[in-house]
C-alpha cells in the first residue's frame, strides 16, 4: 500500500466523549459492503468507466502528441474549471507548478491554469502574454461551460490580433465525442479554428477525471509519468477487486466513519494536507466531495487546509470551537529532510533542541503534535500518511478519495455523480446574459 491510515483517533473508544460512537460506526461499516459489491459488479460489467482508467495504456499516445505540441512553448495555458482543471492542478504541483518561492524557478514552458473566470485577470494575462509562443488548452467535459468557451474565444481573438494566422496549431481542445442531435460549443469552435482534439470519456464525470487524459495531459506537459499515476490509482483499487471486507478496505472505513459523524451531528470535514505540493490536492477534494454528496438536505461541508501554517489561523477554533468536525490529517514522510539548523545560531534563538535537526523534522513532529492534540480533547481525527510524494502515491491518493466519496454517497442514499443544483445555475446565468 503506497499509503497508510487509521481511524482510531476517531473512534469513542479511544478517545472518550466527542469520537464517533463505536457500535454506530461498526453498523455503518456493514452497510458498506453492498456498495463494495456494487463497485466490483461496475468493474466487471464495465458499467463506472472510472475503475477501468487505471489499467488503460490506449489514450497514452495521442495524449502524448498533444502534450509534446503545447509543451514545444514558453507558455502553456490550460482553460477550464472545476473538475476540468482542479485534477490537473492537484498533478501539477508535483512538478512545482503554485508551489510557493519555487513555481519560477521551474525549467522549461511556464504553465498557467485559468479556472476562474475574472475579466481584469483574463484580459491582463492575454494582453502580457508573448501570445506567438504561448499553447491553449481547452477543457470541458460537456462542451458548453460558459466560462470556458468565454476564455477559448477571448484567447483565439487575441491570437488573431496578435497577427497569428493559424491559432488551431497553438490549441488542444478536449471535450465529449460529437453526437447527433447534441451541441458542443467547444468541439465546434475547436473545429472552426482546426485545433488537436482529444475526446473525454462521456462516462467520466469532471470531477473524478484527474486519472483520464483531463488531469494527464498537464502532468505530461511538465514531464510526470502518466503510468506511474495510473499504476498509483490501480493500487488503492486492488483491495475492492480482491474482494476484501470492508474492514480491510481504507476507503470503506472512511466512508463508514464519516456517514457515521453525520449522524452524530458533525457535519463540517475538514482535510489537512502537510505539504504545499498537496495544497491543490484538497482544494480538488472540495469540489469532489461537495459536489457528490450535497443533495437532499444530506451531505458534509468540506473544508480544505494546509499544515503547519493553517495551525496559526485555525487550530484554536478545531480545539475549542463546535464540535461538529471530523478531522483528517495527511502527512508526508518530512523527518529528516531540509536544511539543518545549525547548532549555534539555535542557541541564539532561544530553541538549542532545534539545532542538529532539519526542517521537516520540525513539520513532522507538528503534524504528529496536532493529531494527539485533537484526539485528546475529543476531537475525532484520521490519519493518512505517504512517506513519498511522487506520482505513484499521488496516484493512489486521487483514486482513494474518489472511491471513498463514491462508498460514502452510497451510504448516504444519494448519486455521486449528478449536480442538478449546479446545471440550474449554469442555465440561469446564460438566461442573464442574454437578457431574459
Amino acid at each position: 500500500m503506497l499509503y497508510q491510515h487509521s481511524i482510531e483517533r476517531a473512534l469513542a473508544g479511544q478517545i472518550g466523549d466527542g469520537g464517533i460512537p463505536d457500535r454506530a460506526f461498526g453498523q455503518m461499516l456493514m452497510r458498506a459492503e453492498p456498495a463494495l459489491a456494487d463497485l466490483r459488479k461496475a468493474y466487471e460489467q464495465r458499467t463506472l468507466a472510472l475503475l477501468r482508467v487505471p489499467e488503460r495504456t490506449d489514450d497514452l499516445p495521442a495524449l502524448a502528441q498533444a502534450a509534446n505540441k503545447l509543451a514545444d512553448a514558453s507558455d502553456v495555458v490550460f482553460l477550464g474549471t472545476g473538475g476540468s482543471s482542479l485534477g490537473g492542478q492537484a498533478i501539477a504541483q508535483l512538478a512545482d507548478y503554485a508551489v510557493p518561492g519555487l513555481a519560477v524557478f521551474r525549467k522549461g514552458a511556464r504553465v498557467h491554469f485559468l479556472d476562474n473566470l475574472d475579466p481584469s485577470t483574463l484580459g491582463a494575462m492575454l494582453e502580457r502574454l508573448p501570445l506567438k509562443t504561448t499553447r491553449f488548452a481547452a477543457t470541458s467535459k460537456s462542451g458548453g461551460t460558459a466560462e470556458t468557451l468565454m476564455q477559448a474565444m477571448a484567447a483565439i481573438g487575441a491570437l488573431k490580433r496578435a497577427g497569428v494566422a493559424e491559432p488551431g496549431a497553438q490549441f488542444v481542445g478536449l471535450t465529449v465525442p460529437a453526437a447527433a442531435g447534441k451541441q458542443n460549443g467547444l468541439r465546434e469552435l475547436m473545429a472552426n479554428i482546426g485545433a488537436t482534439m482529444l475526446d473525454h470519456d462521456p462516462d467520466i464525470v469532471g470531477r473524478y477525471s484527474a486519472i483520464s487524459n483531463v488531469g494527464l495531459l498537464p502532468a505530461l506537459v511538465l514531464g510526470l509519468d502518466a503510468n506511474a499515476i495510473r499504476a498509483g490509482a490501480a493500487s488503492a483499487l486492488a483491495p475492492l477487486l480482491e474482494k476484501r471486507p470492508a474492514t480491510d478496505v481504507a476507503y470503506a472505513l472512511c466512508a463508514a466513519l464519516s456517514a457515521t459523524a453525520a449522524g452524530e451531528g458533525k457535519n463540517i470535514r475538514v482535510l489537512v494536507a502537510y505539504a504545499d505540493r498537496l495544497e491543490r490536492f484538497t482544494q480538488w477534494w472540495v469540489q469532489l466531495w461537495a459536489e457528490s454528496l450535497g443533495k437532499e438536505g444530506k451531505g458534509a461541508t468540506p473544508v480544505a487546509a494546509l499544515g503547519p501554517v493553517d495551525q496559526h489561523s485555525q487550530l484554536q477554533l478545531w480545539l475549542a470551537g463546535p464540535r461538529d468536525k471530523l478531522f483528517t490529517m495527511l502527512s508526508v514522510g518530512t523527518a529528516g529532510l531540509g536544511p539543518r539548523i545549525d547548532a549555534a545560531l539555535a542557541k541564539t534563538g532561544g530553541e538549542p533542541d532545534f539545532g542538529g535537526r532539519a526542517v521537516g523534522d520540525l513539520v513532522a513532529a507538528q503534524a504528529r503534535a496536532t493529531v494527539d492534540t485533537l484526539a485528546k480533547n475529543g476531537r475525532p481525527v484520521r490519519t493518512l500518511h505517504v512517506e513519498r510524494l511522487d506520482e505513484r502515491a499521488l496516484g493512489a491518493l486521487l483514486m482513494h478519495f474518489m472511491l471513498e466519496t463514491i462508498v460514502a454517497a452510497h451510504l448516504l442514499g444519494v448519486d455521486p455523480f449528478g449536480q442538478p443544483a449546479v446545471e440550474e445555475g449554469k442555465v440561469l446565468a446564460k438566461q442573464y446574459l442574454k437578457g431574459t
